[in-house]
């Protein structure tokens, strides 16, 4: 839609939650678990001013359990700098734990959360904040020709990051009533495998639709007439 002489466009803010989009997928005849982070429900905004520092859009919070972290040294050759991955269990309304990686790249988040020495064993329970970033790269793929000019194409690839830049300063106590148990943890994982089992299994029965012959007839499908007992 083009805009006229005068018209202002509107500003949407859109408040939503963390979540994840899971689904399995039959690669090489393997069944594999696909897990993508996404935003989901919430409320829409209409009009609302938008914020000059572009460090306050889209951003995003969350408390964490975080159970590892990498570092991930720079390499020039793939255009990747060095940063960090946070691991761990975002928590759903249920209490359900989801797991999710978050980037950090400041050196001094880098440092804080290698130095904490963050295990399955050793978890650290926080809050964290930060921004949502949507890039495209565009990567430029040469083929030379038999004769005359190569053949030259670009391939355009979205990538979303969550980048952290916040932590609170004093973590949660983990393992405490006024927190979370690792016997909440424990059930809320035994809740998620019972899930993804179920997905599982419906994944398999349509894989197993798709293959099975077609043999129906008309007189398969068609209502069966039965009695009442009274």
């Amino acid at each position: 839609m083009n805009l006229k002489d005068g018209e202002t466009a509107a500003t949407i803010k859109v408040d939503s939650q963390l979540a994840l989009n899971e689904f399995y997928s039959n690669r090489n005849g393997q069944d594999e678990l696909v897990s993508v982070k996404r935003n989901e429900g919430g409320f829409i905004h209409i009009n609302v001013p938008l914020n000059e520092d572009e460090d306050k859009r889209n951003t995003f919070r969350c408390s964490i359990l975080i159970t590892g972290f990498r570092r991930i040294e720079a390499d020039e050759d793939r255009n990747i700098e060095e940063h960090g991955v946070i691991k761990g269990y975002v928590f759903d309304f249920r209490n359900v734990p989801m797991p999710m990686e978050f980037n950090v790249y400041k050196p001094g988040a880098i440092d804080y959360f290698e130095n904490a020495e963050i295990s399955e064993h050793n978890p650290l329970f926080t809050e964290i904040r930060g921004n949502q970033i949507t890039q495209t790269v565009v990567t430029q793929i040469t083929e030379a020709s038999a004769f005359g000019d190569a053949y030259v194409r670009e391939v355009n690839n979205s990538r979303k990051e969550f980048i952290v830049s916040w932590a609170l300063p004093e973590p949660y106590l983990w393992d405490d009533e006024s927190t979370m148990t690792v016997a909440q943890l424990k059930e809320g994982l035994a809740t998620r495998e019972l899930a993804l089992a179920n997905m599982r299994q419906r994944n398999a029965d349509y894989q197993a639709s798709k293959a099975a012959p077609a043999t129906k007839s008309a007189f398969d499908t068609a209502p069966k007439v039965t009695g009442f007992n009274f």
